[in-house]
This record gives C-alpha cells, structure tokens and sequence, in this order.
C-alpha cells in the first residue's frame, strides 16, 4: 500500500509540474502577442492557460490576471462588462504579488487600473451629457468597486440611476451609501472666472492655484460642501413614494433624522415627501420651521425658493427670493429665479390673447391683456438689470432684457443688442 502511494504522489507532482510548464508557454505566448498587439492570440492563448492557472505558483497567477486584464480593456470598447473584468483581473494581480511578498506586475497594474478607471468616469461623463443614464451609472459603480475609496462615484452611480428610472437600481446604491455612512462632505478648492463671474471649483489645491497665476481666475478660496444625506434620505424616500411605498418613505426619513435632527437638508427632504404626499399643511408647519431656524441665512432661503419652486409652488418661491434679495441684494441666482417666475406669467396672458375673437368685447380684452403682458414685462426688469450689476457679462439676463426693450419699444433694446453681440464675439 505505501508503495502504491508514493506512485500516486509522485504521479500528482510529476502532473502539476507538467502543467506549470504548459501555463508558463501560454503565459509567455500571451505576453508576446500583448506586446505586438495580436489580442485575439493573447486571448486565446489565456484560455489555454486558463485551466491550469489554479494550481500554479503565485508569479504565473500574477501574470495570468496582468495580461487577461490587458486583453479585456484592449478588446472591452463600449462593454462595461470587459471593463469590470479587466479592472478585477488588474486587483487580483496585484493581490496575488502583495501575498506573495512581490512586486513585478504591481506597479504597471495599478497605473494601468487608475487609466482604466479614468475611461470608465469619462466615458460616463459622456454617456450622461448624451442621456445614456443607465451606461453612466453602471460605469460609475465600476469605479467606485475598483477603489471604494472613491465613494463618491457611487453617489453619482446613484444619481444616474435616478435620471435613466432604474429606481431599483438606485435604491440599492443609495443604501449602500447610508451603509458605508457616506456624507459627502469635502473640501473644495475654487476660484473665480474673471470672464464669467462663475465660481468654479478644481481637482486641487496646486491646480487651483497654477489657474489663479495664469489670470484667468481670482479669489481663491476653500469651501466645505454641504453634507448629502439629507439629499439621499430624500431620495430614497422619494423613490418609495414612487413605487407606492409611502410608509417607507416616512421610515427613510425618520432614520435619516435620528442622526441628524436639525439637519436642514432632512427637513426639507421630508417637507419634500409631504408635499409629495399632498399634506399641505404638514409641508407648510415644517418650511417654517426650517426658517425659524436660521432666518437670516440668504443662502438657505434661497434653497427654499429653489425647493419650493420645483414643487410647483411659485409663490411661496417668490416669496423666499424675494426675502433673500432683501438680506443679500447683489445675490444674482435669486435675481434671475424672481425674473423668471415673473415672466412665466407670461403664458396664460398670451393664451387667452390668442383666444380672442374680432368682437368688440374682444378687442377691449386684448388691450387690458396687452397692458397686462407690459406690465408683467416691467415687473421683471429691475431684477434682471439687478442681476447684470452684479454678473455683467450673464449673457441669458442680456438676451431678456433685449427683448423686453423691444417688446416695450424702449430704446435700451438696441443697447442690449449691442451688448450681447460683443458677448456673443460679434455674431
């Protein structure tokens, strides 16, 4: 029996000895074939290797994961699939050496991950400017599963989930963020656009300021961003109110606040979800509360502006501009959404004007509303040249007030075309 045994052994050794070798030939190979581009040999000399690569020494297993994960970017194009793979086979390569106390492929690997990663956030960059939200987000989680330091990918996987309606998708995502006690909060360093007016931020601190000794930009400053749990306890509220899950809703946001009681951002995200809701009166009771608060805060009232403004009450909106304007008088952004809520006025007085008939009547009518039309028009004017004092070169506030002028046969009309035309280079 024991003789029969060390045969057997020496059976099994002279068996992986032998498949080291094969891998080794495949594995070199495919080197040869990466190396000149041939990627379909690479590819199918990995697949020879492949069954074999288990039971092989750590530095055959590092090279086997270095070069498939070469072979799967070369070939991955559009597929996020292949770029997955690729950005595994790049870790597991590197996991392999760290082991095994070496380091031939790490180096390589990992630049060559942070490249991959960096086509994968642009090209999701590109996929969400063409509205391909679902290509964006799932680039993204890629990302944000190759390196979870970078959580804040998953927090644009997230939003892009929301934008294409793949609400499960973003659910998930978004809890996964309320796991991992994701806030977003960051440092960012910015400066101001001499040309625009617009404060823009930069990837970092020496960017920023290399940008600023160039003169292109000024005032340079650091700010803290606002905390994003408020943002991502409302929308997954939001999302369950969707989905007919109203009590999950009200849960999400009650979580949210054990945590932070006073946050702002979860107030307002649950005056969100009872406006949603249709409790009028409960959305109401906590708007105040939040102004209560902090009632001398321009910023914050106009956030409210904003919030109420996109649930469709406007004249709360007004309102809260209008009260921002009078703690901050130069602020622009609150200009312009006054400017805009007054002239959305516009469209009811001119679909009753198209309405008219040729009666008598009817004409009368069209002079009250042709005056009303005016009015609303002269309303709006005084924040939009509030708002050029401000940012003289708001090439939108500019085109507005154009046509305005024109509309009132004002001679500042002419004024403004010149403008926009030197803003616009002349065309």
């Amino acid at each position: 029996m024991k003789t029969k045994f060390i045969l057997v052994l020496f059976l099994a050794i002279s068996t992986i000895g032998f498949s080291q070798k094969e891998a080794a030939k495949a594995l070199k190979a495919a080197n040869k074939n990466v190396k000149s581009g041939n990627l379909d040999a690479a590819a199918d000399a990995l697949n020879a290797a492949e069954s074999q690569i288990d039971g092989a020494e750590a530095k055959l297993k590092a090279q086997f994961y270095y070069l498939k994960a070469q072979v799967l970017s070369g070939t991955a194009g559009e597929s996020v699939e292949k770029m997955e793979g690729a950005a595994n086979a790049y870790v597991k390569a590197m996991k392999i050496e760290k082991e095994a106390g070496s380091s031939k492929y790490t180096a390589d690997a990992s630049q060559k991950l942070q490249t991959l990663r960096q086509a994968l956030v642009e090209g999701a960059i590109k996929d969400q400017n063409a509205k391909n939200y679902k290509n964006a987000s799932e680039k993204l989680y890629v990302s944000y599963k190759t390196n979870k330091q970078d959580t804040i990918y998953l927090y644009y996987a997230a939003g892009n989930a929301v934008n294409g309606k793949d609400y499960d998708t973003a659910l998930k995502y978004y809890n996964e963020l309320k796991t991992i006690g994701f806030s977003g909060v960051a440092t960012e360093f910015v400066a101001t656009n001499k040309e625009t007016g617009e404060v823009e931020p930069f990837d970092s601190k020496q960017t920023r300021d290399l940008i600023v000794k160039s003169g292109t930009h000024i005032k340079p400053e650091e700010r803290v961003t606002d905390s994003k749990k408020g943002e991502i306890a409302k929308n997954i509220a939001l999302i369950y109110i969707t989905q007919g899950k109203d009590e999950e809703a009200m849960k999400a946001i009650e979580d949210a606040k054990v945590e932070n009681p006073n946050d702002t951002s979860l107030l307002q995200a649950e005056a969100d979800v009872f406006y949603k809701l249709g409790n009028l009166e409960k959305y109401k009771e906590i708007m105040e509360q939040i102004v209560a608060n902090d009632p001398e805060n321009p910023d914050l009232l106009y956030n409210l502006g904003v919030s109420a403004s996109r649930l469709g009450d406007n004249d709360q909106a007004l309102d809260y501009y209008k009260k921002t304007l009078e703690l901050k008088p130069d602020y622009t952004a609150a200009q312009i959404n006054v400017a805009a809520l007054i002239l959305g006025k516009e469209k009811a007085i001119v679909d009753e004007m198209n309405n008219l008939g040729t009666s008598s009547k009817d004409y009368k009518r069209y002079d009250v509303l042709k005056q009303k039309r005016e009015d609303v028009y002269r309303s709006a004017v005084p924040y939009l040249e509030g708002a050029l004092k401000s940012n003289p070169d708001n090439v939108e506030a500019v085109r507005t007030l154009m046509n305005i002028f024109y509309q009132l046969d004002d001679p500042k009309a002419d004024e403004m075309k010149n403008k926009l035309k030197a803003l616009e280079g002349g065309n």
